[in-house]
């Protein structure tokens, strides 16, 4: 069986692969059109003009879907592996939920509005991505401590505590650049200048802005390249549960009646209900 075949994994593998891809994606296609400049863009730059925003957008849209998908895995996992009197661990999880679908929605919004329509819906889309992520990041840290030495290794709990540190220095260093750089250029239309000049006032800050979010990005991101391990390690099944034989409001024939076997009936899903 080969390691993608194992348990869930597939899902967090698929979120790192797909979601790197659309930026690629976007970058190549944006700079042989020349929309931006080559040297390290805003990735908001590469997804704003046709035709690479249509394609950037439908494939963040599929990676938000991924990512609800492998939060929700998460979440069942951390519940199957804790006890039932392990209050604050389950309430930990629980927000840690909460924070990951909030994220993934704001990519949708990200992929949506793009900065040089709506600018103010994509900041909001930037934030709930990036900034509620990274809540979630260092929430999944707190829970691989909390879950050691029995659950997880003192190793895994270090390397997301790390990914967490690294995605929120990414975060104050780009908040920063862009701070100076937007001070620095009062009366500029930012959100549409999407070619730079070396030498020109405020080169130094965006530059600055732009490989901090390119940082940001991919620190976000290879956080979910840790659950492949342990997504090896589960399966999750839905079992269809019928009230009724009928679909009618009153009794009629029975179809089930007359064919016992297809009483009962169950269905397999990666989503819905979870052992581990």
């Amino acid at each position: 069986m080969w390691w993608f075949q194992q348990g869930l994994c597939f899902l967090p593998a698929a979120l790192v692969v797909w979601t790197s891809a659309s930026f690629v994606f976007a970058y190549i296609t944006s700079v042989v059109l020349r929309h931006v400049d080559p040297l390290v863009p805003y990735i908001s730059d590469t997804g704003t003009m046709a035709p690479e925003r249509c394609v950037f957008g439908i494939m963040l849209d599929v990676s938000a879907f991924l990512g609800i998908a492998t939060v929700y895995v998460r979440y069942k996992q951390v519940e199957a592996l804790t006890g039932g009197d392990k209050l604050t661990l389950h309430r930990l999880n629980r927000f840690a939920l909460l924070l990951g679908w909030i994220s993934s929605l704001g990519m949708c919004v990200v992929a949506n509005f793009q900065k040089t329509t709506l600018f103010a819906m994509h900041l909001l889309g930037a934030v709930l991505t990036f900034g509620v992520g990274a809540l979630y990041i260092l929430v999944q840290a707190l829970l691989s401590l909390k879950m050691q030495p029995h659950v997880h290794s003192r190793s895994i709990y270090l390397i997301r505590l790390g990914i967490g540190v690294w995605t929120l220095g990414s975060i104050i260093s780009m908040f920063v650049s862009s701070v100076i750089l937007y001070s620095s250029l009062p009366g500029v239309d930012l959100p549409h200048k999407l070619h730079w000049t070396p030498g020109e006032k405020g080169y130094t800050a965006h530059m600055i802005s732009t490989v901090s979010e390119w940082s940001l990005a991919f620190s976000f991101i290879s956080f979910f390249l840790t659950y492949i391990r342990d997504f090896q390690k589960i399966n999750l099944r839905a079992e269809v549960d019928l009230q009724s034989s009928h679909l009618y409001d009153s009794p009629h024939g029975s179809f089930a009646d007359s064919h016992p076997h297809k009483r009962e009936a169950s269905e397999s899903s990666p989503l819905l209900a979870g052992a581990t």
